[in-house]
């Protein structure tokens, strides 16, 4: 008789149990893995923003901080999945990623603190991206049929993007001017703020 199959890890978060977790789990970290500047356009109340470059350079270091619970949370899911894998490498198996991101969290209710609007980079990446084909399509037309070899170019990015759960075009946005209004965090402000799992753990024993 072959053995019963293992369940499946869970690794996601609807945002009304994280609503809940809010509430009863003293011991609960979420870690917002978006730029400072979307960080600051809207965020879960008590959340930590650790940005994913910042995450991905110092993943052993905080993982080392990090406790048994632990939400990640970026504004799809994209990026917080991206750390997750990070963090499973460095001996974190527990995260979970907040599906439909924080937007999601505030329209269920969620306790989220509001700042000046900005785009946010998925929607920033749809918009060079749409702009690029329609410049390639017309260009192709009007100019030279070569170009549409820049709708094609486009279209396989976001093809290999989806593959490989990555987004160039995301990251070389994240570096523009206007991405950078607030800025990001350092590893003292990022990582050092963060709770011991010492200090987690005296507060539960005396709560």
């Amino acid at each position: 008789m072959s053995p019963l199959p293992s369940p499946p890890v869970v690794t996601s978060l609807d945002p009304q149990e994280l609503r809940s977790w809010i509430i009863h789990h003293e011991d609960l970290t979420v870690l917002d893995v978006r730029s400072a500047a979307e960080f600051q356009t809207l965020h879960v109340r008590g959340s930590y923003n650790v940005p994913l470059p910042l995450l991905s350079e110092h993943t052993n270091e905080l993982a080392a901080r990090l406790g048994s619970r632990v939400v990640l949370v970026c504004q799809s899911g994209v990026r917080a999945e991206q750390a997750r894998q990070r963090l499973a490498g460095a001996g974190i198996d527990t995260a979970y990623v907040l599906t439909g991101g924080v937007p999601g969290f505030a329209e269920i209710g969620g306790d989220v603190i509001r700042g000046r609007v900005r785009w946010d980079l998925e929607r920033q990446v749809r918009l060079v991206a749409g702009s690029a084909v329609i410049l390639g399509l017309a260009g192709g037309r009007f100019v030279s049929p070569r170009l549409r070899l820049l709708a094609g170019a486009i279209g396989t990015g976001l093809t290999f993007s989806a593959a490989t759960n990555t987004c160039a075009m995301g990251k070389a946005l994240s570096g523009m001017p206007w991405n950078k209004a607030a800025q990001e965090p350092t590893r003292e402000a990022a990582i050092l703020q963060l709770p011991t799992k010492n200090a987690v753990s005296e507060r539960l024993r005396a709560s």
